[in-house]
């Protein structure tokens, strides 16, 4: 949660303060990045574009909304922007895995694997719907947050949200099954 103390600061000048706020949303902008662009280097160049826009448009800032949901919603902005302008791409970065205990080899093993089939079927969701789904589920955003912050209204947000949910299951539970 950002002190609202310390966003007053930043939109009035002050600096040092401003570092600080981005510093603090910065892992936060770069969770949602990455779950709604799926591969590393794209969530980072959003994020980063996300901070820059947050550092530049600080004083455009009204309270109207909490923080947080208008920095989701610049975050989400920028990475609409980069998802309809990608190209399909490999990472190096997805394909690498390290083993750090050997006792808890296949346990870690599995739940990597499992990580990885989640990944893929969000992934997978329409453009819409990984951003509910990705703001909802790992930014904890409420269905009225969401539909702010995606300018859309709440029925919309609850109606992808329950489509990607029934998505997710299927595609997990073929994953289950062994067909994905």
């Amino acid at each position: 949660m950002v002190d609202a103390e310390l966003v007053r600061s930043a939109q009035n000048g002050d600096r040092e303060a401003l570092v600080q706020l981005l510093k603090v949303i910065e892992h936060s902008v770069y969770r949602t990045a990455f779950y709604v662009l799926g591969n590393e280097q794209d969530a980072l160049d959003a994020s980063q574009e996300a901070l820059i826009r947050i550092y530049t448009k600080i004083d455009t800032y009204q309270e109207k909304a909490k923080f947080s949901t208008w920095v989701q919603r610049i975050v989400t902005n920028v990475c609409i922007d980069k998802f309809r302008k990608k190209k399909e791409t490999v990472s190096i970065d997805q394909h690498e895995l390290t083993l750090y205990d050997v006792q808890n080899v296949e346990q870690e093993v599995e739940r990597a694997g499992m990580a990885e089939e989640v990944r893929r079927a969000i992934k997978r969701l329409p453009e819409h719907q990984r951003t509910v789904v990705t703001l909802r589920y790992l930014q904890d955003l409420s269905y009225g947050e969401i539909a702010e912050v995606m300018n859309m209204p709440l029925n919309t947000v609850k109606s992808y949200l329950y489509r990607a949910r029934q998505q997710l299951q299927e595609l997990l539970h073929e994953y289950q099954k062994g067909g994905v």
